[in-house]
């Protein structure tokens, strides 16, 4: 391995034995993408003073920063529980009962159909899935930070999204495309003097009737799924301007299925064309925000770390610099002191010297 601009080679020995590498042949920068998949150097433009100070930070596992990670963030865990139990009380109130009349049904007739995607398959594919390729990622990184930032990470995108969501719902109670047939099942409808809807059908139905604006399985799937989609941008070094467009294939591939979530939505009669445009915007929006609290930007040149790790990594940056430079004046002082030890001899020895040596010196 090179070891360009490290000066003479007792600064060489010296960082050699500092941050004893185990593996002298670690370019994987110089590979193709998927090598960089698996061996992503710290910084794109080579740097080995980078993979010195990364090497001194060593791995951190479950077993050996686990509880520090988890201690830390417990404030965070605990706003995240009092956020699923704001969202499951927003899902059971009633929403908001919009004026329903018989000139609108026209556009509410839609057939009452069974849905595409089922309502427990939404947090299989857009936590669940993700959840997994954190892990294994982890396997291969052993960094428990960038696991836990994920999966903390992942959980405030969908409940934050799914709050937002819910709370929408009840205050707008659009009715959804199949409102007809949720309030007469019968297909006999029927009216007060205001001209407004009386319903027969199952109260349950009627209330979710009310709930299309915004579409509850987009705004999920653009969490979780957005949410990936930028965390394999940050891994797989998708913005390293390199020109390997093929990356781009893995970043979009579930932006795509969150995609297709929403169209069956609208399929299958469930929302409007504009519920699930909002809920998919709502969604990515969150996990944006969400992304950027534990992971720079997908564009950073250490956008496949965590801003926890990049800290504690210029933290052993400063730690080694200053270790140099008090070595540095340690080694001064001495040599000082030797030079003024020197120079006091000599002077003393001059004026041991007869004064007449010196008159005639002088002369």
């Amino acid at each position: 391995m090179r070891w360009p601009d490290l000066g003479s080679a007792f600064r060489f020995s010296y960082f050699r034995s500092f941050f004893r590498f185990q593996s002298p042949d670690t370019s994987a920068g110089n590979g193709d993408w998927f090598s960089q998949l698996h061996f992503p150097l710290i910084e794109f433009k080579t740097n080995n003073r980078s993979e010195m100070w990364e090497a001194q930070l060593g791995n951190h596992t479950v077993r050996s920063h686990g509880v520090r990670v988890a201690r830390t963030h417990m404030h965070d865990w605990i706003i995240l529980l009092l956020l699923v139990f704001i969202w499951i009380g927003l899902n059971l109130i009633h929403p908001f009962y919009r004026f329903v009349g018989k000139d609108m049904m026209s556009d509410l007739k839609y057939p009452h159909k069974s849905n595409t995607i089922p309502i427990w398959a939404v947090p299989i594919y857009s936590v669940l899935l993700p959840v997994v390729i954190f892990l294994l990622f982890y396997l291969r990184r052993r960094d428990v930070y960038d696991l836990h930032h994920g999966m903390l990470g992942i959980l405030f995108s969908v409940v934050i999204t799914g709050v937002l969501t819910n709370a929408i719902k009840d205050a707008v109670g659009r009715p959804r495309p199949d409102f007809f047939w949720r309030c007469f099942p019968d297909g006999v409808d029927l009216y007060d003097k205001w001209g407004e809807v009386i319903c027969n059908g199952d109260k349950r139905l009627i209330r979710e009737g009310h709930k299309s604006f915004p579409s509850g399985h987009t705004s999920w799937s653009f969490a979780g799924l957005g949410f990936l989609s930028l965390y394999l941008s940050g891994k797989i070094k998708a913005f390293d301007q390199k020109g390997h467009a093929a990356k781009l294939c893995l970043v979009f591939l579930p932006l795509l299925a969150a995609s297709l979530v929403g169209v069956s939505r609208v399929d299958d009669y469930k929302h409007h064309w504009q519920d699930v445009f909002a809920g998919g915007l709502l969604g990515l929006v969150v996990a944006t925000f969400c992304y950027l609290q534990f992971f720079p930007p997908p564009y950073h040149v250490h956008g496949w770390r965590t801003h926890t790790y990049l800290q504690m990594l210029e933290d052993s940056r400063a730690n080694t610099n200053n270790a140099q430079t008090s070595e540095t004046q340690v080694e001064i002082q001495p040599t000082r002191r030797n030079s003024n030890l020197s120079m006091n001899s000599s002077l003393s020895g001059t004026s041991n010297l007869p004064v007449e040596d010196l008159e005639s010196g002088t002369r």
